[in-house]
């Protein structure tokens, strides 16, 4: 038997009336070689639970530290490097007055409308964000 490294992701759809927040990492290398638009996520820590895992990135990444985060859904799939990815896909609802204090990590930041996403051309790993996004709002 084979061992395959599998990778622990979550990642967070944050919404605050008909717009979601994407962002742009700065260093694309630790996000698969990826540019462009992602959900805000991570890789989860050694024995890190999933549920606890959004609410660090949330509050790492965004500043946002009172969410009430539900799981939307998990995917699971080989990724290009032929690990085993399993995704943790989150959403939190916040108010429109929040205020966003992205990390170091984070380029830029932005808040689209549902209906004026960006190009899927324009989002990383081939657009994954709006499929997530799709499944997310289905749910």
């Amino acid at each position: 038997m084979t061992a395959h490294l599998c990778k622990l992701i979550s990642d967070v759809t944050v919404i605050s009336n008909d717009k979601v927040l994407l962002v742009r990492y700065k260093d694309g290398n630790k996000y698969d070689h990826q540019k462009g638009w992602f959900l805000p996520d991570d890789l989860l820590k050694y024995s890190e639970d999933p549920d606890e895992s959004a609410k660090r990135i949330l509050n790492e990444q965004l500043g946002i530290s009172e969410s009430n985060t539900v799981l939307a859904f998990v995917e699971s799939f080989t990724g290009n490097d032929q690990s085993w990815h399993i995704v943790f896909h989150y959403k939190t609802t916040v108010g429109n007055d929040i205020k966003i204090n992205q990390s170091e990590d984070i380029l830029e930041s932005k808040w689209f409308d549902t209906s004026e996403l960006p190009d899927k051309k324009d989002v990383a790993h081939n657009g994954w964000a709006l499929f997530t996004l799709g499944e997310t709002f289905e749910q």
